[in-house]
């Protein structure tokens, strides 16, 4: 725009839509201000220009990130993306470095001074590293972070191997992986808004009791807790012809 003269007659259609074009220039023309020399506006396209060229550059890396991780690493790249991915793979220094690493590892993967600074202060460790940036982590809750993010270590885990040591240049397993775990984390979302709002217990049925009404005998046989008597073979119950054994005379004889 340059100078606020400048604003009516300006068409910035371009690069605007209509009714924000509209408050810009109205704004322009009501604003409060001093005018400014033309070494100022120069300094300012200069910047200006500058601001567009960096713009440009980042998105041209951007989608060459994007690409590249795409042809090196498939499966991670569509569980954690293509920026997370790159900064895991630039921390162990390659893929395959990385592929040597278990899941418990790739979780805290880039919070290596808050580990060790827990375990030394015998504190929490912490859950979450690098992973902590994508995109299946920062859409759960606060609560659900420090688990979705153990989860999401172990797939990414046998997705960074898969990319490693495998042959398959698609994605098949990581679509297949991040189709679960995102099937997996609706659930934990939809169990913990349940677990706050107390409708978990309104939803369980219980089957209405009934009494058996038949009757039986009693057995008192059955019933009792007590030893029952062994009777001899020799006499019944009775008591007759019990044979006793005496120490002394070593002898049996027949009461």
């Amino acid at each position: 725009i340059g100078y606020r003269t400048n604003a009516v007659e300006l068409d910035l259609s371009d690069i605007l839509p209509s009714d924000i074009e509209a408050q810009v220039k109205e704004a322009a023309e009501i604003s409060m201000g001093t005018e400014i020399s033309e070494e100022d506006i120069t300094n300012i396209r200069h910047l200006c220009s500058q601001v567009i060229e960096i713009s440009d550059y980042r998105a041209q890396l951007f989608e060459y990130l994007k690409n590249r991780m795409m042809a090196v690493a498939p499966n991670l790249t569509v569980l954690v993306g293509e920026l997370v991915g790159a900064r895991l793979i630039a921390h162990a220094g390659s893929l395959l470095n990385l592929a040597k690493h278990p899941s418990s590892t790739v979780q805290i993967l880039g919070a290596e001074k808050a580990l060790f600074r827990a375990m030394k202060t015998k504190h929490d460790t912490p859950k979450y590293g690098l992973i902590y940036h994508a995109s299946l982590v920062g859409q759960t809750s606060a609560k659900l972070k420090g688990k979705v993010s153990r989860m999401l270590a172990a797939k990414a885990a046998l997705a960074i191997r898969v990319d490693a040591l495998g042959e398959d240049t698609q994605a098949t397993l990581g679509m297949e992986q991040r189709a679960d775990l995102e099937r997996k984390f609706a659930l934990l979302e939809q169990n913990a808004s349940k677990r706050i709002s107390g409708t978990g217990k309104m939803q369980a049925k219980f089957e209405k009791y009934q009494k058996n009404t038949e009757k039986g005998q009693f057995n008192q046989d059955q019933a009792s807790t007590l030893p029952q008597k062994r009777h001899s073979d020799f006499g019944g119950r009775g008591g007759a012809n019990k044979r006793f054994k005496s120490n002394n005379m070593n002898k049996s004889f027949v009461v």
